[in-house]
This record gives C-alpha cells, structure tokens and sequence, in this order.
C-alpha cells in the first residue's frame, strides 16, 4: 500500500513539473519576429569595428533569437549602405555617420543598437615612401588607403586632410578594404599613407610599417580627434522596415546586447578560439594586441549617448558642404528604444 501511495505521489509531483516545465519557457519566450529570414550587409566584417556582430553570428545568438540571418560582406561601410539603399538587403551593419548623410540625400534610415562607441580607426603615413613626413601638408599630391569609398574610413581622412587645409581633391584616395590587401597595398608602396581599422593597422604598427598620426581607437584619442564622443559601428535600417519589422529589429539588437555583454568579460583564449582563422591574418599574438588597443572603443550595451550624433554631425559638416547641422533632425537618425530593452534583458 505505501508502494502505491508512494508511486502515485511521485506520478503527480512529475506531472506537476511537466506542466510547470510547459508553462515556464512560456514566460520567458520572445515575441515571434515577423521577419526571420534577415540580410545584413556589413563592410569588412573581419575588422574589430563589427566584432559584435561576428561573436552574435558565430555564437548563434542570431538563432537564439528566431532568426536565420544571412551576413554579405563588402569592401566598405559604404557598398555595404549602397546595398541596403538599392533594396539588395535589409539592414546594415556599418557607421552612424551614414544615417546623417542618408537624411541629407532625402533617404529615411534609423540606427537601433550600437556596437561601437569610438570609431576605432587610425591614420598613418608610410616611412617608406615618405620618411620626410612632418606635418599632414605633405600628403599633397599623395595616395591614401581607404577601405571604400565614402567609408568611415574615407571620412576621417577627409576630416584630418581639412584641418590641414587640403581638400580631397588634394590627394588621390584608393580603396584597399580592411584585411590582407590593405596590408599588401601599404606594405608594397602602393600607398603613402592609409585610414584603416584593426587588426590591419596594429599588425603594421607593431612591424614599423607605418608611423601613426592620428588615433581613434580610444575614448580619449576619438574625442581629441573628433571633439566629442564619436558613435561608430552600429545597426542601421530604414524607417520603413523598423516599423514594419519591430519585434524583429528587437531580436536583432537582443543578439548583438547578447555579444556585447559576452565580449565584456571574454579573455584572449575566448576571442581566438570564436572568430574565424582568417581574421587572425595568420598572427595570432598581433590580433590580440589589436584586440586589447581597440577594446575600449566596443560600447558595453548597444545605448547611443545623447552628444555622439551631435558630434558625427558636426564632423561631416566640417568637411562636406552638403550637409547641413541645422537641416538635420538627428532625433530621426537613431532611437534607443530597442537598446534599453535589450540592455535589461541581458544586465549589459
């Protein structure tokens, strides 16, 4: 008799698990995405500017999500926004700057998680082909790596050769991308000088390859070259499909929450053995001082501080006549509203 009292007991605290098992995952379920099949294009994505999105990619935090997201990688940030603008994607992982330029050319885009708080990018001339270099004049007449094309990478160089007073038709700019042929590009004397991301410029700077002049891979080396916080990599949409899609642009900013949390407390060994081994560009010890030079620069929980679109405004208007700070409603270029759910749902 108490066998069976005892295995009725046990019957009924299993079934009340099973149920309690049932109803608990309900819980803490996510709202379906109305979109799970997602394309971002991304601009040299082995670069530490998209390091989040590799880690939310490369650890399935995508998937964890509900969606199956598929990752095209361009030369630049800026055939990356190309992509999205002719209909050829649906989101963009790449700068904050583009929003702004997007809003002056009449094209409605909006930045919803961030994954850089400094741009991360550095400027050098070669001692090689220039080892008379003395001030940022000298590049006159001169050829300058850039990742593509109206990249943040161009933009910086255009900010740097105008405090100089040089215009950009001043020197001859080529576009090298961001991983090994940048690194053949500089090394062979193709170009005199080149604004790039890490890992490419640490590896050329630990080698003596390159004589840095100006640095934003810290929040004090961007505020000193930008005048202010500068928001770098980030995930940026058009309005419509934010609308459209917001339970799905909260899973995506819930994936890269997650990557950003995890990218907080990862060691060396954690990093090495996530990222791809091309990305190592076959030095395993040069990407991990690269990866502790721009560790500062990756934003801790995807929030853009108030002043940062006030400061990349500024910075294009500098150089860039087109753009106009009193023209441009940066409320409308990025929203927080996506960060903050995500920011509590992971502690970021």
């Amino acid at each position: 008799m108490d066998n069976i009292r005892l295995n009725r007991r046990t019957f009924a605290a299993v079934t009340a698990l099973s149920a309690a098992s049932v109803v608990v995952p309900a819980l803490w379920a996510q709202p379906q995405p109305e979109k799970t099949r997602i394309s971002i294009a991304v601009g040299g994505k082995a670069a530490f500017y998209y390091l989040p999105l590799t880690i939310a990619e490369q650890l399935g935090y995508f998937k964890a999500e509900g969606l199956d997201v598929e990752i095209t990688d361009f030369s630049g940030g800026s055939r990356a926004m190309q992509a999205v603008v002719g209909g050829l994607a649906d989101v963009v992982s790449g700068a904050f700057e583009h929003t702004i330029d997007l809003q002056s050319k009449g094209h409605k885009f909006q930045a919803f998680v961030l994954q850089g708080r400094a741009p991360a990018i550095s400027m050098g001339v070669s001692p090689k082909t220039m080892p008379h270099y003395k001030t940022v004049a000298d590049l006159r007449g001169r050829k300058i790596g850039i990742s593509a094309p109206g990249s943040s990478t161009n933009m910086m160089a255009n900010l740097i050769l105008s405090r100089a007073g040089l215009k950009a038709g001043d020197v001859s700019f080529v576009e090298v991308g961001t991983v090994a042929g940048a690194l053949t590009a500089f090394r062979s004397g193709q170009i005199d000088a080149m604004s790039n991301v890490d890992p490419v410029m640490t590896m050329l700077e630990q080698k003596g390859d390159i004589r840095i002049i100006a640095d934003t891979r810290t929040l004090k080396g961007a505020s000193d070259v930008f005048g202010g916080p500068m928001p770098a990599g980030c995930l940026y949409a058009p309005v419509e499909f934010i609308q459209k899609n917001p339970k799905t642009v909260q899973a995506l900013t819930h994936a890269i929450a997650h990557s950003l949390k995890w990218l907080q407390t990862a060691g060396p060994g954690d990093i090495i053995k996530t990222v791809p081994e091309s990305y190592l560009l076959g030095d395993r010890a040069l990407y991990l001082a690269a990866f502790n030079k721009v560790r500062e620069a990756i934003s801790p929980d995807g929030m853009f501080a108030e002043e940062g679109p006030r400061t990349a405004a500024k910075v294009l208007a500098s150089f860039d006549p087109t753009i106009k700070v009193d023209k441009i409603e940066l409320s409308k270029t990025y929203t927080n509203e996506f960060a903050k759910k995500a920011k509590e749902r992971f502690k970021a």
